[in-house]
């Protein structure tokens, strides 16, 4: 028996495209093609680096903290929702798979001005459609935890 497999559903509309460059993988440098990001990358101390610069995990981190969080505020404004500022600190980990490696998320919420109710199924809602969650839907492990729990 053979597994079907769904292609992805192509872009309707490009809103924007980001270019950035790494040189030298995590033992480099990477820059976006404006200057505006151009950092050293350096293997966290755990991983056997020095430390002294970011890494892909941190940038993955920060990136899918900030869209998740907009995919939030959103949802809510759709809603006309209060939500009061909205932090999203996302955790991403780095193990092995098999033969290879992978990555784990755990997105933690914190949206102060609304009930545990509606906090928990706006976290879900954004879940639904924040680009990075959808990239990311069904290849790797992803947890929403409304802050506070």
């Amino acid at each position: 028996m053979h597994a079907t497999t769904q292609s992805p559903a192509p872009l309707e509309k490009r809103l924007y495209t980001a270019h950035a460059t790494a040189t030298a993988g995590r033992d480099g440098r990477a820059s976006t093609d404006d200057g505006r990001v151009d950092l050293t990358l350096a293997p966290p101390r755990e991983l056997g680096g020095s430390g002294s610069g970011t890494n892909p995990e941190q940038l993955f981190a920060a990136g899918y903290a900030a869209c998740f969080g907009s995919a939030a505020a959103h949802v809510a404004r759709l809603q006309k929702l209060k939500t009061g500022p909205i932090a999203v600190t996302a955790h991403v980990t780095l193990g092995t798979v098999g033969q290879g490696f992978g990555l784990a998320v755990e997105l933690e919420v914190d949206i102060p001005e609304l009930p545990r109710d509606q906090g928990e199924a706006l976290v879900r809602q954004a879940h639904e459609v924040c680009p990075y969650s959808n990239a990311t839907r069904g290849n790797i492990e992803v947890s929403l935890r409304l802050a506070g729990a």
